[in-house]
Protein backbone atom coordinates (compact mmCIF):
# COMPACT_ATOMS: atom_id res chain seq x y z
CA UNK A 1 0.00 0.00 0.00
CA UNK A 2 0.97 3.27 -0.83
CA UNK A 3 0.17 6.32 1.13
CA UNK A 4 1.41 9.97 0.25
CA UNK A 5 1.43 12.60 2.84
CA UNK A 6 1.09 16.06 2.78
CA UNK A 7 2.59 18.76 5.32
CA UNK A 8 0.54 21.31 6.82
CA UNK A 9 3.90 23.18 7.80
CA UNK A 10 7.33 22.71 7.47
CA UNK A 11 9.46 23.95 10.08
CA UNK A 12 12.97 23.31 8.76
CA UNK A 13 12.21 25.68 5.45
CA UNK A 14 12.25 28.52 7.99
CA UNK A 15 15.65 27.00 9.83
CA UNK A 16 14.21 25.38 12.75
CA UNK A 17 14.87 21.33 13.59
CA UNK A 18 13.13 19.30 15.90
CA UNK A 19 14.42 16.93 18.39
CA UNK A 20 13.99 14.72 21.57
CA UNK A 21 16.20 15.23 24.04
CA UNK A 22 14.70 11.37 26.19
CA UNK A 23 14.57 8.25 24.22
CA UNK A 24 15.87 4.52 25.72
CA UNK A 25 17.01 2.14 23.11
CA UNK A 26 19.56 0.16 23.84
CA UNK A 27 22.05 0.71 20.86
CA UNK A 28 24.40 -0.69 19.28
CA UNK A 29 26.64 -0.05 16.24
CA UNK A 30 24.37 -2.45 14.19
CA UNK A 31 20.98 -0.69 15.25
CA UNK A 32 22.20 2.95 14.06
CA UNK A 33 20.43 2.50 10.56
CA UNK A 34 17.13 0.85 11.62
CA UNK A 35 16.93 3.55 14.77
CA UNK A 36 17.77 6.56 12.48
CA UNK A 37 14.73 5.11 10.55
CA UNK A 38 12.26 5.32 13.05
CA UNK A 39 13.28 8.78 14.38
CA UNK A 40 12.97 9.93 10.67
CA UNK A 41 8.89 8.50 10.51
CA UNK A 42 8.53 10.52 13.37
CA UNK A 43 10.56 13.64 11.68
CA UNK A 44 12.76 14.09 14.04
CA UNK A 45 16.16 15.58 13.24
CA UNK A 46 18.00 14.91 16.49
CA UNK A 47 17.10 11.64 18.93
CA UNK A 48 18.95 11.60 21.91
CA UNK A 49 19.30 8.01 23.62
CA UNK A 50 20.00 7.88 27.01
CA UNK A 51 21.81 5.66 28.82
CA UNK A 52 19.95 5.58 32.34
CA UNK A 53 21.47 4.63 35.34
CA UNK A 54 20.53 4.34 39.09
CA UNK A 55 22.94 3.28 41.73
CA UNK A 56 22.67 -0.48 41.42
CA UNK A 57 23.17 -0.34 37.72
CA UNK A 58 22.85 0.98 33.65
CA UNK A 59 20.37 0.50 31.70
CA UNK A 60 19.45 1.02 27.57
CA UNK A 61 23.31 1.17 27.24
CA UNK A 62 25.06 2.84 24.10
CA UNK A 63 28.12 1.46 22.88
CA UNK A 64 29.85 4.87 22.69
CA UNK A 65 29.65 8.85 23.91
CA UNK A 66 30.91 11.97 22.26
CA UNK A 67 31.52 11.82 18.55
CA UNK A 68 32.23 7.86 18.42
CA UNK A 69 28.81 8.00 19.49
CA UNK A 70 26.92 10.18 16.86
CA UNK A 71 25.44 8.45 13.83
CA UNK A 72 24.30 10.39 11.03
CA UNK A 73 22.64 10.42 7.25
CA UNK A 74 22.01 13.84 5.76
CA UNK A 75 19.89 15.91 8.27
CA UNK A 76 19.25 13.40 10.85
CA UNK A 77 21.12 12.17 13.64
CA UNK A 78 21.33 10.18 16.92
CA UNK A 79 23.37 11.50 19.82
CA UNK A 80 24.08 9.45 23.17
CA UNK A 81 23.34 10.73 26.16
CA UNK A 82 22.25 9.90 30.08
CA UNK A 83 19.87 10.32 32.65
CA UNK A 84 22.10 9.42 35.58
CA UNK A 85 22.09 10.43 38.79
CA UNK A 86 18.59 9.70 39.08
CA UNK A 87 16.44 9.07 42.61
CA UNK A 88 13.46 9.57 44.01
CA UNK A 89 14.36 11.81 46.66
CA UNK A 90 16.18 14.26 44.37
CA UNK A 91 15.08 14.23 40.65
CA UNK A 92 16.11 12.79 37.49
CA UNK A 93 18.60 14.40 35.56
CA UNK A 94 20.10 14.61 31.28
CA UNK A 95 22.99 15.48 30.33
CA UNK A 96 23.24 16.21 26.44
CA UNK A 97 26.43 16.28 24.17
CA UNK A 98 29.15 15.11 26.84
CA UNK A 99 32.18 13.30 25.54
CA UNK A 100 32.25 10.56 27.90
CA UNK A 101 29.46 9.37 30.34
CA UNK A 102 29.75 10.50 34.12
CA UNK A 103 28.70 8.17 36.97
CA UNK A 104 29.94 8.01 40.77
CA UNK A 105 28.11 4.98 42.35
CA UNK A 106 29.97 5.73 46.07
CA UNK A 107 28.62 9.19 45.60
CA UNK A 108 25.57 8.93 43.98
CA UNK A 109 23.43 11.62 45.32
CA UNK A 110 26.28 14.12 45.11
CA UNK A 111 24.11 15.58 41.65
CA UNK A 112 27.12 18.32 41.59
CA UNK A 113 29.97 16.43 40.59
CA UNK A 114 28.38 14.98 37.71
CA UNK A 115 27.17 18.01 36.32
CA UNK A 116 30.81 20.09 37.06
CA UNK A 117 32.21 16.96 34.80
CA UNK A 118 29.54 16.98 32.32
CA UNK A 119 30.42 20.83 31.62
CA UNK A 120 34.10 19.69 31.94
CA UNK A 121 33.39 16.89 28.96
CA UNK A 122 31.50 20.18 26.84
CA UNK A 123 28.15 18.49 27.77
CA UNK A 124 25.22 20.48 28.81
CA UNK A 125 22.74 19.43 31.68
CA UNK A 126 19.32 19.73 32.93
CA UNK A 127 16.22 18.46 34.63
CA UNK A 128 13.79 15.62 33.18
CA UNK A 129 10.01 15.61 33.88
CA UNK A 130 9.07 19.25 34.54
CA UNK A 131 11.27 18.90 38.00
CA UNK A 132 8.07 17.51 39.45
CA UNK A 133 7.93 13.79 39.71
CA UNK A 134 10.37 12.24 41.94
CA UNK A 135 10.97 15.33 43.59
CA UNK A 136 12.55 17.29 41.01
CA UNK A 137 12.25 21.00 42.28
CA UNK A 138 14.40 19.73 45.34
CA UNK A 139 17.69 18.94 43.47
CA UNK A 140 16.50 22.00 41.01
CA UNK A 141 16.82 23.99 44.34
CA UNK A 142 20.52 23.21 44.85
CA UNK A 143 22.21 22.80 41.23
CA UNK A 144 20.47 25.74 39.68
CA UNK A 145 20.78 28.18 42.75
CA UNK A 146 24.26 27.29 42.04
CA UNK A 147 24.80 27.46 38.76
CA UNK A 148 25.06 23.80 37.01
CA UNK A 149 21.90 23.60 35.42
CA UNK A 150 21.44 24.12 31.50
CA UNK A 151 17.91 23.32 30.59
CA UNK A 152 14.60 22.26 31.92
CA UNK A 153 12.75 19.36 30.53
CA UNK A 154 8.92 21.71 30.01
CA UNK A 155 6.93 19.33 28.03
CA UNK A 156 6.10 15.68 28.73
CA UNK A 157 3.27 13.29 28.86
CA UNK A 158 4.48 11.40 31.98
CA UNK A 159 3.44 14.13 34.55
CA UNK A 160 -0.09 14.49 35.41
CA UNK A 161 -1.89 17.87 34.30
CA UNK A 162 0.47 18.00 31.56
CA UNK A 163 2.54 17.81 28.64
CA UNK A 164 3.21 21.22 29.82
CA UNK A 165 3.85 22.46 32.92
CA UNK A 166 5.57 25.64 33.58
CA UNK A 167 5.63 25.82 37.64
CA UNK A 168 8.96 25.33 38.69
CA UNK A 169 10.30 26.82 35.13
CA UNK A 170 8.95 29.92 36.32
CA UNK A 171 10.15 29.66 39.63
CA UNK A 172 13.87 29.96 38.50
CA UNK A 173 13.60 32.14 35.74
CA UNK A 174 11.95 34.41 38.17
CA UNK A 175 15.23 34.27 39.95
CA UNK A 176 16.60 35.02 37.46
CA UNK A 177 18.32 31.63 36.09
CA UNK A 178 18.64 31.01 32.37
CA UNK A 179 16.83 27.73 31.65
CA UNK A 180 16.44 26.60 28.03
CA UNK A 181 13.56 24.68 27.22
CA UNK A 182 13.74 21.38 26.10
CA UNK A 183 11.13 18.39 25.31
CA UNK A 184 11.39 14.53 25.35
CA UNK A 185 8.87 11.98 24.74
CA UNK A 186 10.93 9.18 27.37
CA UNK A 187 10.19 6.91 24.91
CA UNK A 188 8.84 3.92 26.45
CA UNK A 189 7.22 5.60 29.06
CA UNK A 190 5.12 8.35 28.25
CA UNK A 191 2.14 8.63 26.85
CA UNK A 192 -1.41 9.45 26.28
CA UNK A 193 -3.91 7.20 27.87
CA UNK A 194 -3.75 4.07 30.51
CA UNK A 195 -0.54 2.03 31.57
CA UNK A 196 0.21 -1.40 31.32
CA UNK A 197 1.36 -1.55 34.94
CA UNK A 198 2.11 1.04 37.45
CA UNK A 199 6.07 0.95 36.13
CA UNK A 200 4.69 -0.09 32.56
CA UNK A 201 4.89 1.54 30.00
CA UNK A 202 2.06 3.67 28.33
CA UNK A 203 -0.05 2.01 25.72
CA UNK A 204 0.46 4.64 23.31
CA UNK A 205 3.91 6.07 24.36
CA UNK A 206 5.87 7.00 21.00
CA UNK A 207 9.04 8.55 20.04
CA UNK A 208 8.60 12.82 19.15
CA UNK A 209 5.08 12.88 20.91
CA UNK A 210 6.65 16.23 22.37
CA UNK A 211 9.87 17.61 20.82
CA UNK A 212 11.51 20.74 20.76
CA UNK A 213 12.99 22.79 17.80
CA UNK A 214 15.92 25.14 17.54
CA UNK A 215 17.26 27.70 15.30
CA UNK A 216 19.49 26.78 12.76
CA UNK A 217 19.31 28.87 9.60
CA UNK A 218 19.15 27.39 6.43
CA UNK A 219 21.66 24.73 6.75
CA UNK A 220 21.77 21.67 9.32
CA UNK A 221 24.44 20.58 10.88
CA UNK A 222 25.11 18.35 14.56
CA UNK A 223 28.18 20.52 15.71
CA UNK A 224 25.59 24.28 14.69
CA UNK A 225 22.65 22.26 16.63
CA UNK A 226 24.47 21.82 19.54
CA UNK A 227 25.72 25.06 19.44
CA UNK A 228 22.30 26.68 19.26
CA UNK A 229 20.96 24.13 21.65
CA UNK A 230 23.57 25.49 24.17
CA UNK A 231 22.48 29.22 23.32
CA UNK A 232 18.60 28.60 24.14
CA UNK A 233 17.38 28.99 20.54
CA UNK A 234 14.78 26.52 21.14
CA UNK A 235 10.95 26.42 21.48
CA UNK A 236 8.82 22.96 22.59
CA UNK A 237 5.56 21.55 20.91
CA UNK A 238 3.12 18.77 21.05
CA UNK A 239 1.21 20.52 18.30
CA UNK A 240 1.05 24.21 17.23
CA UNK A 241 4.59 26.12 16.23
CA UNK A 242 5.64 29.30 16.92
CA UNK A 243 7.66 32.09 16.14
CA UNK A 244 8.28 34.70 18.79
CA UNK A 245 10.90 37.83 18.67
CA UNK A 246 11.43 41.00 20.43
CA UNK A 247 13.49 43.75 18.49
CA UNK A 248 14.50 41.02 16.40
CA UNK A 249 15.91 38.57 18.80
CA UNK A 250 14.79 35.02 19.14
CA UNK A 251 14.24 32.73 22.08
CA UNK A 252 17.18 32.62 24.50
CA UNK A 253 19.15 35.31 23.13
CA UNK A 254 19.60 38.58 25.91
CA UNK A 255 18.76 42.06 25.18
CA UNK A 256 21.05 44.23 27.33
CA UNK A 257 19.76 47.82 27.15
CA UNK A 258 21.16 50.76 28.79
CA UNK A 259 18.35 52.66 30.18
CA UNK A 260 14.53 51.95 30.08
CA UNK A 261 13.12 51.62 26.26
CA UNK A 262 10.61 50.02 24.82
CA UNK A 263 10.53 46.83 23.13
CA UNK A 264 8.56 45.64 20.10
CA UNK A 265 7.35 42.21 20.79
CA UNK A 266 5.91 39.44 17.87
CA UNK A 267 4.07 36.19 18.63
CA UNK A 268 2.68 34.07 15.82
CA UNK A 269 1.10 30.67 16.33
CA UNK A 270 0.56 28.30 13.41
CA UNK A 271 -1.67 25.48 13.42
CA UNK A 272 -4.14 23.18 11.42
CA UNK A 273 -8.00 22.92 11.06
CA UNK A 274 -8.71 19.51 11.65
CA UNK A 275 -5.19 18.53 13.22
CA UNK A 276 -3.91 21.38 15.23
CA UNK A 277 -6.89 23.64 15.74
CA UNK A 278 -5.59 26.49 17.61
CA UNK A 279 -7.42 27.78 20.94
CA UNK A 280 -5.11 30.83 22.49
CA UNK A 281 -2.00 32.10 21.77
CA UNK A 282 -0.01 34.13 24.52
CA UNK A 283 3.01 36.51 25.73
CA UNK A 284 3.89 36.21 29.02
CA UNK A 285 6.21 38.45 31.13
CA UNK A 286 7.52 37.15 34.46
CA UNK A 287 4.80 34.66 34.70
CA UNK A 288 2.15 36.99 33.44
CA UNK A 289 0.10 37.23 30.55
CA UNK A 290 0.81 40.67 28.86
CA UNK A 291 -0.70 39.72 25.15
CA UNK A 292 -3.18 37.22 24.20
CA UNK A 293 -5.04 36.05 21.00
CA UNK A 294 -8.11 33.60 20.19
CA UNK A 295 -9.61 32.51 17.09
CA UNK A 296 -12.63 34.20 18.34
CA UNK A 297 -10.70 37.92 18.02
CA UNK A 298 -10.66 40.06 14.92
CA UNK A 299 -8.34 38.61 11.91
CA UNK A 300 -7.35 35.55 14.09
CA UNK A 301 -7.88 31.90 12.87
CA UNK A 302 -7.54 28.06 14.52
CA UNK A 303 -4.67 28.20 11.67
CA UNK A 304 -3.02 31.07 12.77
CA UNK A 305 -3.36 33.56 15.68
CA UNK A 306 -0.60 36.46 15.81
CA UNK A 307 -0.24 39.05 18.54
CA UNK A 308 1.76 42.68 18.00
CA UNK A 309 2.24 44.75 20.86
CA UNK A 310 5.15 47.21 22.26
CA UNK A 311 5.99 47.14 25.76
CA UNK A 312 7.54 50.08 27.92
CA UNK A 313 10.20 48.09 30.30
CA UNK A 314 11.68 49.73 33.51
CA UNK A 315 13.32 46.99 34.52
CA UNK A 316 14.78 43.43 33.61
CA UNK A 317 12.28 40.79 32.51
CA UNK A 318 12.30 37.66 30.66
CA UNK A 319 9.59 37.33 28.44
CA UNK A 320 8.21 33.85 26.39
CA UNK A 321 5.15 32.76 24.39
CA UNK A 322 2.96 29.89 24.67
CA UNK A 323 0.51 28.41 22.39
CA UNK A 324 -2.76 26.19 22.86
CA UNK A 325 -4.23 23.89 20.55
CA UNK A 326 -6.65 20.67 20.44
CA UNK A 327 -6.72 18.12 23.43
CA UNK A 328 -3.01 17.61 24.55
CA UNK A 329 -1.40 19.81 22.37
CA UNK A 330 0.46 23.18 23.82
CA UNK A 331 3.74 25.16 22.76
CA UNK A 332 6.41 27.46 24.62
CA UNK A 333 9.78 29.55 23.68
CA UNK A 334 12.46 29.62 25.72
CA UNK A 335 12.37 33.63 27.10
CA UNK A 336 14.13 36.22 25.51
CA UNK A 337 15.80 37.57 28.75
CA UNK A 338 16.18 41.56 28.72
CA UNK A 339 18.31 43.39 31.52
CA UNK A 340 18.57 47.09 31.79
CA UNK A 341 22.14 48.75 32.75
CA UNK A 342 23.53 45.12 33.84
CA UNK A 343 21.10 44.49 36.57
CA UNK A 344 19.45 40.96 35.78
CA UNK A 345 15.99 39.90 34.25
CA UNK A 346 14.87 38.73 37.88
CA UNK A 347 11.41 39.59 39.09
CA UNK A 348 11.51 41.27 42.26
CA UNK A 349 7.41 40.26 42.91
CA UNK A 350 8.18 37.17 43.66
CA UNK A 351 11.83 36.59 44.44
CA UNK A 352 10.98 36.66 48.30
CA UNK A 353 8.22 33.85 48.30
CA UNK A 354 10.02 31.44 45.71
CA UNK A 355 13.57 31.58 47.70
CA UNK A 356 11.23 30.41 50.73
CA UNK A 357 9.71 27.91 49.00
CA UNK A 358 13.08 26.72 48.18
CA UNK A 359 14.23 26.82 51.39
CA UNK A 360 10.78 24.93 51.90
CA UNK A 361 12.76 22.32 49.50
CA UNK A 362 15.22 21.93 51.30
CA UNK A 363 13.59 21.36 54.35
CA UNK A 364 11.98 18.65 52.86
CA UNK A 365 14.77 16.67 52.35
CA UNK A 366 16.21 17.61 55.57
CA UNK A 367 13.76 15.78 56.95
CA UNK A 368 14.37 12.75 54.99
CA UNK A 369 18.02 12.83 56.07
CA UNK A 370 17.16 11.70 59.50
CA UNK A 371 14.93 8.85 58.77
CA UNK A 372 17.11 5.95 58.11
CA UNK A 373 15.17 2.92 56.49
CA UNK A 374 15.70 0.15 53.88
CA UNK A 375 13.76 1.16 50.93
CA UNK A 376 16.04 0.51 48.45
CA UNK A 377 14.56 3.57 46.51
CA UNK A 378 14.77 6.02 49.46
CA UNK A 379 18.90 6.43 50.28
CA UNK A 380 19.83 9.83 50.58
CA UNK A 381 19.91 8.86 54.40
CA UNK A 382 22.92 7.42 53.33
CA UNK A 383 24.71 9.97 51.99
CA UNK A 384 23.58 12.90 54.39
CA UNK A 385 26.81 14.31 55.41
CA UNK A 386 28.00 15.54 51.41
CA UNK A 387 24.09 16.76 51.38
CA UNK A 388 24.06 18.34 54.37
CA UNK A 389 27.20 20.31 53.23
CA UNK A 390 25.15 21.22 49.50
CA UNK A 391 22.17 22.29 51.80
CA UNK A 392 24.14 24.39 53.74
CA UNK A 393 26.02 26.29 50.85
CA UNK A 394 22.44 26.15 49.06
CA UNK A 395 21.25 28.20 51.69
CA UNK A 396 23.58 30.60 52.31
CA UNK A 397 23.08 30.84 48.35
CA UNK A 398 19.50 32.04 49.24
CA UNK A 399 20.21 34.45 51.63
CA UNK A 400 22.66 36.73 49.53
CA UNK A 401 19.47 36.51 46.79
CA UNK A 402 17.29 37.66 49.39
CA UNK A 403 19.63 40.68 50.51
CA UNK A 404 20.23 41.51 46.86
Amino acid sequence: LMFSMKRWIHMADSGWYSGDEHIHIRRSPRENPYILKWIEAEDIHVGALLQMGDFRNIYFGQFAFGDEGVYSEQDRVLTPGQEEPRTHQVGHTISLMSDEFVRYRDDYYYYDKVLDRIHELNGITGYAHQGESFSGYRGMTMDVLQNKVDFLEILQFCVEGGPLLTRHYYHFLDLGYKLTATAGSDFPWCGIGPRFGVDGPAWNARIGNVRFYTYLGKEFTYDLWKQEVKAGHTFVSSGPMLDFEINDHIPGDQIDLQKPATLSIKAHGYGHLEQVPLTRLEIIAHGKVIGSATPADAGQSTGHLNIQIDLPVKQGVWIAARCYAGPNQAAHTTPIYVTINGNGFQNPETCAAYLDLNKKYLDELEAELEAPHDNLENRAYWYRKGLKERITATRQVIEKLKNK
